[in-house]
């Protein structure tokens, strides 16, 4: 399903493809950064690309790229220049961002001075920036000394940290826009989540046609084949609507809503496939030894990263509110 990709992006999907069939699975973390600091110059649309082909493949494209946009958007040519490179080098880098209760519209540090505070869900990475709140509004910080502890992620292919805050001193990089970055690495993150939820479907369709009970394939089962034809459905549905977000990235009037949408269906589309994907394998998927688990505990953990579904739910009604609010008065 291309939805919309150009030649260059299938050709970039068909080599990750080609590298990852043969054992290869470093990425290049410069994807969407300036090939004048040593990136590859390509867009976020890149990135959700490589994403969706690594799928549950630990590594730190997403964090990173998350790092040199938030960089980026500082507009702070100073800090660009010391710190992008590093990143396109191959240094990976994450944001502390959330509180406890993972509320990604405002930072858990406050900075006046100095940082404090103790942000949680911190992704893993060398280069650690803050994301903090300050006087004029939201800003990112490198700060001078940090420790990020590991919590017990539920994921094992995504690990978590905590980073703790006091009095820490630090760099100021600039101003940075919350809820913009909020809504690329939604975006970012939807697209992983459908492609990995049309994984999951293959692999348990193709469970369904070797398994034989009664002397048959249980996909041969009418009540089997209505679950699969559902969940297709459920797959192709977010797909489209993280290809739609995808493209609203280049429409910042429109990002919000799009990017929303997708953060609602695609982490609810992943819960619903990873969940048939244990059901319909039966006793075999709740095994170590099976990667059901894995599937089902990447649904569960980026379903509260960047906001949960209901939270992003409650956020889409009022952005329609607004639109049709200001539709009527355009009348």
């Amino acid at each position: 399903m291309d939805l919309g990709l150009t030649e260059d992006q299938l050709a970039l999907r068909a080599t990750i493809r080609s590298a990852l069939s043969r054992g290869h699975r470093e990425i290049d973390l410069g994807l969407s950064i300036p090939d004048t600091h040593g990136g590859q110059g390509g867009g976020l649309a890149e990135v959700a690309i490589a994403l969706g082909e690594l799928r549950l493949t630990p590594n730190p494209l997403l964090n990173s790229t998350l790092a040199a946009q938030a960089i980026l958007a500082t507009g702070n040519p100073e800090a660009q220049a010391r710190l992008l490179p590093r990143i396109a080098g191959g240094e990976p880098a994450t944001l502390a961002w959330t509180d406890h209760k993972g509320h990604w519209t405002t930072p858990a540090c406050t900075y006046d001075g100095t940082l404090t505070g103790t942000a949680h869900y911190v992704l893993d990475g060398d280069l650690t920036l803050v994301l903090a709140q300050t006087a004029t509004g939201p800003a990112l910080f490198l700060p001078r000394t940090c420790s990020r502890v590991d919590t017990n992620a539920l994921d094992p292919t995504r690990p978590l940290g905590t980073l703790h805050c006091a009095n820490t001193p630090a760099d100021h990089l600039g101003p940075v826009d919350l809820d913009q970055l909020r809504d690329q690495a939604c975006v970012l993150l939807a697209y992983e989540q459908a492609e990995i939820a049309a994984d999951a479907l293959v692999r348990t369709v193709d469970y369904a046609k070797s398994r034989v009970q009664f002397g048959r394939p249980i996909g041969s089962f009418q009540a089997i084949k209505h679950r699969l034809a559902d969940l297709h459905l459920t797959v192709e549905t977010a797909r489209s609507a993280a290809a739609a977000a995808l493209h609203a990235l280049a429409d910042p009037t429109e990002l919000p809503r799009y990017a929303a949408l997708a953060k609602v269906h695609c982490s609810e589309a992943l819960s619903t496939v990873a969940g048939e994907m244990i059901q319909l394998h039966g006793g075999i998927a709740i095994t170590w030894e099976h990667d059901a688990h894995l599937f089902f505990k990447r649904a569960h953990g980026s379903s509260h990263l960047f906001g949960t579904p209901a939270q992003h739910l409650d956020r889409l009604a009022g952005l329609l509110d607004l639109t049709s609010s200001r539709s009527a008065a355009t009348r």
